[in-house]
């Protein structure tokens, strides 16, 4: 078992990272003080509820005397709405959530965003455990950036909350299909890609046996990146300054996934806005082409998409950039590449450096 300290203002908090973690959940919210003189709340979805997960959590918080209720939502991205905050209300209200409760995200990055923001929300904030089940999640359960959707633009409700804890089980990664694994695989690259070039070359040298979730090498992947972007949270917990060099890829990707309508994963989205961020990049002078084309290389051989969706035009594309949370009035914000493990903040690209980059992407 591996433990990475997340060590942020106010309240330190562990990632655990190893086999049948899920199975001593109970255990560890022992360690961490939780009581069971209160009522808690495992949120997951569908998808999650189907399979041994949910099983294992609830065995094990009910063998150390937890009780707690269970809330299930659809699966995707639809299901961080506003509309759906308010019914998990009154679920947590129904259960007789307290101030001492937790409430414990199992499943993915929707169910970790939903189930953060519904604890960083209800009663002024209680808290809560992220139980990551997929290696996209690796990004998102970290850090305490929960968030809530508007209809045509990702995570603009939200709030910082850190997590008590994260307990990653990489066993339940063994159950994810071949396209989440290529999904998660988009985050470590980033990570690497942002601060740590030796990880990047070691994601290279291993992506046969990451997509066959290895033990030992999951279970490294997971503990590297998890430390880079712990470090860079360290630094900035609430996104002032560094901590916006983790959306690297973003500012494109989210335009791509919302006018696509999340037919696109997240990771698929990212994948293939850091391919054109590394060539805005060079149209900007700040790396080689050689650099741009490592880029493409590495998302290609993670089997992730390098083509932002022909039907999406320019102009749809930028409007939709503008209104991008690290925006402000309306200009064009990107993290852009200076060199592998090397990014800068640039808060006013010029529209026609990005247009000629969409243009030469798009197909």
């Amino acid at each position: 078992m591996i433990r990475e300290r997340v060590e942020v203002t106010g309240r330190p908090y562990d990632i655990v990272i190893g086999p049948d973690v899920l199975a001593r959940t109970g255990a560890f919210l022992q360690e961490l003080g939780v009581k069971t003189s209160s009522k808690h709340l495992v949120i997951t979805d569908e998808n999650v509820a189907s399979k041994p997960h949910l099983e294992k959590v609830t065995a094990s918080l009910a063998g150390l005397g937890y009780e707690f209720d269970v809330y299930v939502i659809p699966p995707g991205e639809g299901s961080k709405s506003l509309e759906r905050a308010s019914e998990a209300y009154e679920v947590a209200y129904r259960a007789g959530l307290d101030r001492r409760s937790v409430i414990l995200a199992l499943g993915g990055g929707v169910v970790g965003d939903f189930a953060g923001f519904i604890a960083a929300t209800y009663l002024r904030g209680i808290d809560f455990v992220q139980l990551p089940t997929t290696l996209l999640a690796h990004d998102s359960a970290v850090g305490g950036k929960v968030a809530v959707n508007l209809a045509h633009a990702k995570n603009m409700i939200g709030a910082f909350h850190q997590p008590l804890a994260v307990l990653y089980d990489t066993e339940a990664l063994k159950t994810l299909p071949l396209r989440e694994l290529r999904s998660g695989l988009a985050e470590a690259i980033k990570h690497g890609l942002i601060r740590d070039e030796e990880l990047f070359t070691w994601i290279l040298e291993h992506v046969e046996a990451i997509l066959r979730v290895e033990d030992a090498v999951m279970a490294e992947l997971l503990a590297r990146s998890c430390r880079v972007k712990s470090s860079v949270v360290a630094e900035d917990e609430r996104e002032n300054g560094v901590r916006a060099i983790l959306n690297f890829g973003h500012t494109i990707g989210h335009a791509v996934e919302g006018l696509m309508e999340y037919e696109f994963t997240h990771g698929e989205c990212v994948a293939l806005g850091m391919v054109a961020a590394a060539e805005l990049s060079v149209e900007l002078g700040l790396c080689t082409p050689l650099v741009a084309e490592d880029v493409e290389d590495a998302v290609e051989k993670a089997g992730l998409p390098t083509r932002i969706p022909a039907e999406l035009p320019a102009d749809a594309l930028i409007a939709s950039m503008r209104q991008d949370k690290k925006a402000t009035g309306g200009t064009l914000t990107f993290i852009l590449l200076k060199e592998k493990g090397s990014v800068v903040i640039d808060k006013n690209v010029p529209e026609v450096a990005v247009r000629a980059v969409l243009e030469r992407r798009r197909g």
